[in-house]
């Protein structure tokens, strides 16, 4: 027996990740993606959903909202949601804007409580990194460890993007016409999915604080800078 090769086989096997098992996304093994920060918003991040949302164009709220959504709609949305009841996510750049955001809603229907709907929108600026996949998968997690066993995307036909996500994760897909419903069965619960959700909370909250600090150092920088240029040069007076 190599006890040294069987070592590395330990190590490559530690980063890989069976999604049925512990995902529920996918039937295949593979190597564990980048992890990205996504924190659980709730009823003080409001204004900062209302203002990723507001910055959609006329197409991204058509293939987010299946209609193009004014902006009065859209403030009437972020105004109802529910942050007691449903799960929103979100994503966040150095500025600490939002970039990403998917509300998980459960079914307020006590026959439909093993269901929740999802649905994500990602700031132009930040697609093709896999932000949509992420909080697809984020989603997945808290609804099986709250006890749903399917979850189901209402999109437009048109919105690959979308439907390709839940494709790749294993849903079933049902065209209407212009419309689409796509459905993934999660499996239940267990310890690891639990102990995964408490992890990526904490790494999550760390990730914001350590960039809120950054941003405060940097503001601080500037602060400086603009007062250090405000100075009358040459001169020995300085502002009290």
């Amino acid at each position: 027996m190599n006890t040294k090769t069987d070592a590395v086989r330990e190590r490559v096997d530690a980063t890989r990740v069976d999604q049925v098992t512990e995902t529920g996304l996918k039937n295949e093994t593979r190597v564990a993606p980048p992890i990205i920060p996504i924190r659980s918003l709730g009823e003080h991040h409001r204004e900062q959903i209302l203002s990723h949302l507001l910055e959609l164009d006329e197409h991204d709220r058509y293939l987010r909202f299946g209609f193009i959504a004014k902006d009065e709609h859209i403030a009437r949305y972020v105004e109802g949601l529910n942050f007691e009841f449903d799960e929103v996510f979100g994503v966040t750049n150095r500025k600490l804007a939002l970039i990403a955001v998917a509300h998980l809603a459960y079914s307020p229907d006590d026959r439909r409580r093993n269901c929740a709907e999802f649905g994500v929108s990602v700031a132009k600026g930040a697609r093709g990194r896999g932000y949509g996949a992420r909080l697809f998968e984020r989603a997945a997690m808290d609804a099986r460890n709250n006890g749903v066993s399917l979850m189901f995307i209402h999109a437009l036909s048109e919105n690959s993007a979308m439907l390709g996500i839940a494709r790749k994760a294993g849903a079933v897909l049902e065209r209407h016409g212009s419309e689409t419903e796509a459905y993934l069965r999660l499996p239940p619960a267990s310890l690891n999915s639990h102990m995964t959700e408490i992890v990526e909370d904490h790494y999550a909250q760390l990730d914001y604080r350590l960039k809120a600090q950054s941003k405060q150092f940097h503001n601080m920088l500037a602060a400086i800078k603009a007062l250090h240029h405000s100075w009358p040069m040459g001169g020995t007076k300085r502002p009290d």
